[in-house]
């Protein structure tokens, strides 16, 4: 078989495997790129619609109320942000459970320093919408979640007290992403700090 036919075998393949995203997909990533910018109730339906090009009818079949859409947005910001980044990227650069845990802080360094920075979005609605609400409930299972993350590399670095230390850790990241919504860009550096005290406190 030629090289010029195997070429396009392989071009038809890739044209056949990348597929379009569908009106789910579509959807959920427009909705996820507004909500994790302006927030909740700055956001409507309607905008949602518009720029993710479907039919209203379309929107409500995936997602039937807005709640529903946040709930989503919600799921995927954790399986991006702290599966797939902190987590993920914390334990790629960590040698040991020690370093991975201040590594969390050295990626919230490049975080607060790029231009397209939205801070925490489960700190968001949860402050947006309350506790008692279906999306706030939501948020703090989230953050709970990131504890979870944190408690396991307590538990991998041999620190007493695991779910305190993790607590504690979170208390240092979730005040780092406020002071640096705040402006303070050198945030997860003075965070780091503390958090090198934190460990030696729990060793």
């Amino acid at each position: 078989m030629s090289a010029l036919v195997c070429g396009s075998l392989a071009t038809a393949v890739q044209a056949t495997t990348r597929r379009k995203p569908g009106a789910r997909e579509r959807i959920l990533d427009t909705a996820y790129h507004l909500f994790a910018r302006r927030g909740i109730r700055g956001v409507g339906m309607d905008e949602v619609i518009d720029r993710a090009g479907v039919a209203k009818a379309t929107l409500y079949r995936h997602f039937p109320s807005k709640d529903d859409l946040v709930i989503a947005f919600l799921e995927l910001r954790e399986e991006r942000w702290t599966i797939e980044w902190v987590e993920a990227e914390a334990r790629r650069r960590g040698s040991a459970p020690e370093e991975q845990l201040l590594a969390i802080f050295e990626l919230f360094d490049e975080w607060f320093h790029r231009d397209d920075f939205e801070a925490c979005s489960f700190i968001n609605v949860l402050l947006e919408m309350g506790p008692d609400h279906p999306t706030g409930k939501a948020s703090v299972q989230h953050l709970a979640n990131i504890r979870t993350v944190v408690r396991r590399l307590a538990e991998d670095a041999e620190l007493r007290d695991p779910e305190a230390f993790a607590r504690s850790w979170h208390i240092l990241m979730k005040g780092s992403i406020v002071s640096a919504a705040e402006g303070d860009a050198e945030a997860a550096q003075r965070a780091r700090a503390m958090g090198r005290h934190l460990i030696e406190q729990y060793r």
